[in-house]
């Protein structure tokens, strides 16, 4: 089988302040064919994260993306054919592959994909990079106990809303902020949070004097800014504070100010940064721990599906704005 043309998404122009979909372009380039020990992917699904304005910026620790370079991220994709006698013909990987149709590869970096994830696309979404971030974030460096009170921001994302769910698995009782009613009411009636506040209709200081009268016992921040600011101020005593995503900062060429140290002194708070990248090997045990959850509906998703590589650069742009609802997925031809 003969596959010349690769189609590829690259950053057109290095964007200030939010991406348009204007900042990328669609290039075709000619498909080598693979050498030994190398494999030709066919990517099905694409993971859209944050992350990428920061590749974008030069400041991720994953790498930069300068203006020319094919956007990278994390992709489901299917080997049809390959040199490799690691894989073959009709596997199914999870794997860096890149806003593109193709992808050849020798596996570095590669893993199987479960089976038993149903759709394919979970395995980068709450069964994937999100999910883990979820059970390493709040399951490890969070320690909830039975009773906690936890507050996540950017609730209703792939992130957000696996480490509510989760927690509220563990016993914990779980406050969303999101930017809708629409997402509020997905996010108590679906997803079984206790409450959510939206913070276009109400500030987060006020809807956490509302609902957390006792102080927040544990808060996982998806965006930093002004909604870390209000949180850090309304923390109970020995609370646990989860700094995982900068969704308020990833477009701004300025650095906002870090949080005032008083509310980490008086509420004898711990501060713990999380990098998903040094808890890579307990994949296989998220996976064990929320395959359950998910098949019985106790945790459930919402996936922002897009389809064709063509849709990737409006997608992105929602994502930034905050318009996506759940996982954003491009679903390739």
């Amino acid at each position: 089988m003969k596959h010349n043309v690769n189609q590829q998404i690259r950053l057109k122009n290095r964007p200030t302040g939010l991406p348009k979909a204007p900042d990328f372009t669609l290039v075709e380039t000619e498909l080598p064919g693979i050498d030994v020990n190398q494999i030709l992917v066919r990517n099905r699904y694409l993971s859209l994260d944050p992350y990428m304005r920061s590749q974008i910026a030069g400041r991720h620790i994953t790498g930069a993306i300068g203006e020319g370079d094919l956007m990278l991220g994390e992709t489901v994709g299917e080997v049809i054919e390959s040199r490799n006698s690691d894989y073959k013909q009709g596997d199914m990987l999870v794997l860096n592959g890149g806003w593109q149709q193709y992808f050849i590869s020798d596996g570095t970096g590669a893993r199987a994909l479960d089976a038993r994830i149903d759709p394919a696309s979970l395995a980068l979404g709450i069964l994937g990079m999100p999910g883990l971030t979820a059970f390493a974030g709040l399951g490890i460096l969070g320690q909830p106990k039975v009773g906690d009170t936890l507050v996540v921001s950017a609730a209703s994302g792939a992130v957000g809303s696996m480490v509510g769910q989760y927690g509220r698995t563990l016993g914990c009782r779980v406050i969303g902020i999101a930017g809708s009613d629409e997402k509020c009411r997905w996010l108590v009636d679906t997803a079984k949070f206790d409450a959510c506040i939206n913070y276009k209709t109400e500030t987060v200081a006020d809807g956490i004097d509302r609902l957390c009268p006792d102080g927040v016992d544990i808060y996982f921040d998806n965006v930093g800014g002004e909604t870390l600011d209000a949180v850090m101020w309304r923390l109970a005593i020995g609370a646990r504070v989860v700094l995982c995503g900068l969704m308020s900062q990833l477009s701004s060429e300025t650095r906002p100010a870090g949080p005032n140290p008083a509310t980490i002194i008086k509420a004898r708070a711990t501060v713990r940064g999380l990098v998903v990248f040094d808890h890579w090997q307990r994949m296989a045990e998220m996976v064990e721990t929320f395959m359950p959850l998910v098949k019985s509906d106790e945790i459930q998703f919402l996936e922002d599906v897009s389809d064709g590589l063509k849709a990737a650069p409006a997608a992105f742009e929602r994502l930034m704005c905050g318009q996506n609802f759940g996982k954003t997925i491009i679903k390739l031809d």
